[in-house]
């Protein structure tokens, strides 16, 4: 039996009691059996031939009659296998044509004929004609779900990224106010050692000093800064002994709370050597006045230091900030890789639970990658707090990882948790699932991260997991595509 197709020539198409043997059609009444068979063809395809490729236009509607067929995706420039089968019956092709203008007609993905195949095939027109006038409810019910859908979706993962935005600004306040509050008593106590420095000042130089003893008294405060600033680090056993032995030259040469002056000598390098030097410079009588002079000195400088890397670690945290958000830059740069990590993790700094520890191994020898900046910091946000949770409990260690893949710069992001469970992992990037109890996952955080990765980068995202080591690989092409 022969059809109607533009262009004049006629193909096979199927007779009406065949279209019934499809269970697409196996309700039809004979009228509408009749138009379809009018309407349709029979194609037949040779065994490796493409029946319909990713991204052209949807201009048909495929039914199975006969052969083995292969579904696949493109992913990194290759084609994936999704699905095969030999379902005689199994559709596929133009199957959003009734939504016409409203979404992008083009093939989702590409078909592959494994063995010599046959398909009943409908011009995607006609199958949106059919749809829309033969099932007019079913078409209220499937647009309603379609577009609800993606209204859910689209609101959904629009949550999941102010939830993180929300949990990450907690953070990064408590981050901001400790060096803040520290600052502020820092400066505080700073007023009063100043007050303090200008009281004794007075009394060593209310003509009691000559100007060759100030002058070396000077110097002396010139030294204590220079002290402060290089003290090598030592335990807390030999900073407890050097404190014990400046509390007992300091008693011997009765200064009156020597206990109390030690601990700020000993932080700013001082011993009792140094101290014979004030002797030597100020004469006895002069002693303590110098003493507590040079002791507000260096506890001047200890504080400015203090000031210092609370301001500093203000603008480290900003500057984190501003890099994780990516505010004031443009949507699409180049970009360092390791700068958006690092300043993820500051983001997540203060979600760390006690018993995780970070560890990085970064190849900085990679080169910057064009990017969209902004939402690979999302990606990240999502797997880092995944292996955060996966840890929580036990505690644990939360690796990070860049590496070269041939033409592909690898980030891996893995933790030392219980694992995926193999049941599970073929789900994990499926929108909406979860394996966290309900109301503490949205099910989107993987979706999100494969479309940034795989849609937008052209990239690809991987997972390896055993209970112990689950690593997440995200491979993100070395040059503009």
């Amino acid at each position: 039996m022969t059809g109607p197709v533009p262009g004049g020539a006629d193909l096979p198409t199927l007779r009406l009691d065949e279209l019934r043997t499809l269970f697409l059609f196996e309700a039809l009444d004979d009228e509408q059996l009749t138009f379809l068979s009018g309407q349709g063809r029979v194609e037949s395809h040779p065994a490796g031939a493409t029946v319909w490729a990713e991204g052209d236009d949807a201009t048909c509607f495929y039914v199975l009659l006969s052969g083995t067929i292969a579904l696949s995706g493109r992913v990194r420039g290759d084609d994936v296998e999704v699905t095969r089968t030999d379902q005689r019956g199994v559709y596929g092709g133009a199957t959003q044509a009734y939504l016409g203008d409203r979404v992008p007609q083009t093939y989702r993905n590409s078909l592959t004929a494994l063995t010599d195949a046959e398909f009943f095939v409908l011009p995607a027109q006609t199958f949106a004609e059919v749809m829309r006038d033969w099932f007019p409810m079913a078409m209220h019910l499937l647009e309603g779900l379609f577009y609800g859908m993606r209204a859910a979706q689209n609101t959904v993962g629009e949550r999941e990224r102010l939830l993180a935005l929300g949990q990450l600004s907690a953070g990064l306040t408590h981050e901001l106010n400790n060096p803040a509050a520290a600052a502020v008593r820092a400066t505080s106590v700073l007023r009063g050692r100043v007050a303090g420095m200008r009281q004794k000042l007075a009394m060593i130089a209310d003509g009691r000093l000559d100007g060759r003893q100030l002058h070396r008294l000077v110097e002396l405060q010139d030294e204590a800064v220079k002290r402060t600033a290089t003290v090598p680090v030592r335990t807390p056993l030999a900073i407890s002994d050097a404190e014990d032995e400046l509390s007992d030259w300091l008693d011997d040469h009765d200064i009156t709370g020597g206990w109390d002056l030690a601990p700020t000598l000993v932080a700013g390098g001082v011993d009792t050597p140094w101290l014979d030097q004030i002797t030597d410079a100020v004469g006895d009588e002069n002693r303590e006045a110098a003493v507590r002079w040079l002791t507000y000195t260096i506890e001047t400088e200890l504080l400015m230091g203090e000031i210092e890397d609370a301001v500093t670690r203000i603008s480290t945290l900003v500057s984190a900030a501003k890099q994780y958000s990516q505010l004031d830059r443009a949507p699409h740069q180049t970009v360092d890789v390791h700068e958006l990590l690092d300043a993820t993790l500051v983001m997540f700094n203060a979600k760390l639970p006690d018993g995780v520890r970070v560890e990085k191994h970064y190849d900085r020898t990679l080169p910057a990658i064009p990017a969209y900046a902004g939402e690979l910091n999302q990606v990240w946000t999502n797997l880092i707090d995944n292996a955060i949770g996966a840890m929580r409990d036990t505690g644990g260690t939360l690796s990070l990882r860049t590496t070269r893949v041939d033409e592909w710069l690898c980030v891996e992001i893995g933790d030392t948790g219980p694992g995926i469970p193999a049941d599970v992992r073929p789900r994990i990037f499926e929108p909406f699932f979860t394996t966290k109890p309900v109301g503490e996952g949205t099910g989107l955080g993987l979706d999100i991260s494969y479309r940034i990765v795989v849609k937008k980068h052209h990239g690809d995202i991987r997972v390896e997991s055993s209970p112990g080591d689950t690593r997440f690989q995200v491979l993100l092409p070395l040059a503009a595509g």
